[in-house]
């Protein structure tokens, strides 16, 4: 549901579209306001909207591989109240809409924050020993659209030839 689903459904309870969309942009307001000058802001049985404070880190520029230190900040955060807990559990139509969460990553042992698992890692027994080549594992079939695509490239050069005789 977006925002104009939302007025759409308090129109339906209210009877007027005017009062529903001042009423859902009054407490979208007073809710960003408040967390904005560092309040809570409680509503009993829906949930706590506050500000968190996260640590400063050292992040890695993905495309240059370069560590980047990211200052501290705060950022709005949501704790759903415990009926509305219920409620979304107790729903089978949530339980049918429901997307699962990413999955984290295992943090290093060393504490590092990286994962090992990407690290490449030769026992020490054959350290320094040449290795065979493995067998290479059949690749897989390429689609037949990618020959369509050349010869579609290929009638371009023609009309351009064609037009600029013309």
């Amino acid at each position: 549901m977006n925002k104009a689903q939302l007025v759409d459904a308090l129109t339906a309870r209210l009877g007027d579209r005017r009062a529903a969309t001042s009423a859902v942009d009054a407490m979208v307001e007073v809710i960003v306001d408040a967390v904005g000058r560092g309040e809570t802001v409680t509503l009993t049985g829906f949930g706590v909207f506050e500000p968190r404070r996260r640590a400063p880190r050292t992040a890695r520029n993905p495309r240059t591989g370069e560590t980047v230190p990211v200052g501290e900040t705060v950022v709005p955060s949501f704790r759903p109240g415990a009926a509305f807990k219920e409620r979304v559990a107790a729903s089978e139509a949530a339980a049918a809409n429901a997307t699962s969460a990413p999955r984290r990553t295992e943090r290093a042992a060393t504490g590092t924050g990286r994962s090992t698992a990407t690290r490449k890692t030769i026992p020490p027994d054959t350290a320094g020993a040449p290795t065979a080549a493995a067998p290479a594992a059949a690749a897989p079939a390429k689609k037949a659209a990618a020959p369509k695509k050349a010869a579609a490239s290929a009638k371009k050069p023609a009309r351009r030839k064609a037009a600029a005789e013309k």
